[in-house]
């Protein structure tokens, strides 16, 4: 990963990741959250600085209104695979599930192709 890619909490300065070409791999987050913050602002933060962090890791993208959804990119599934296993990561999941969502999917995708504008 470059680190000159991302602001303090892992996110790109324009909100549009900066992905390789193609193949790499997509987590998408879909959530609903429970009423209140109950401290998910500041867990959040600390996920994507985490994730940031993590070999394989290549950005993530989110938008929240109503509907959360978060997109992480990956250069393989076994970088997910340890995401997904981080000690920490795993007790903000647990979190998440007793706490902030009233419900969720999370979907892993092979990006084959990717394109874009840039005015």
């Amino acid at each position: 990963m470059d680190a000159g890619r991302f602001d303090e909490r892992g996110m790109t300065m324009s909100g549009i990741a900066g992905t390789p070409e193609p193949p790499y791999y997509a987590v998408i987050f879909t959530s609903e959250r429970t009423p209140g913050d109950l401290g998910y602002g500041d867990m959040a933060d600390e996920m994507v600085k985490l994730a940031a962090q993590q070999p394989g890791f290549l950005g993530v993208e989110s938008a929240r209104e109503g509907t959360g959804i978060t997109v992480s990119y990956w250069e393989t599934l076994e970088a997910i695979r340890q995401w997904k296993q981080n000690e920490r990561h795993l007790m903000a999941q647990k979190e998440g599930q007793s706490v902030w969502y009233s419900r969720y999917k999370t979907r892993i995708c092979l990006v084959e192709r990717d394109y874009g504008f840039e005015a």
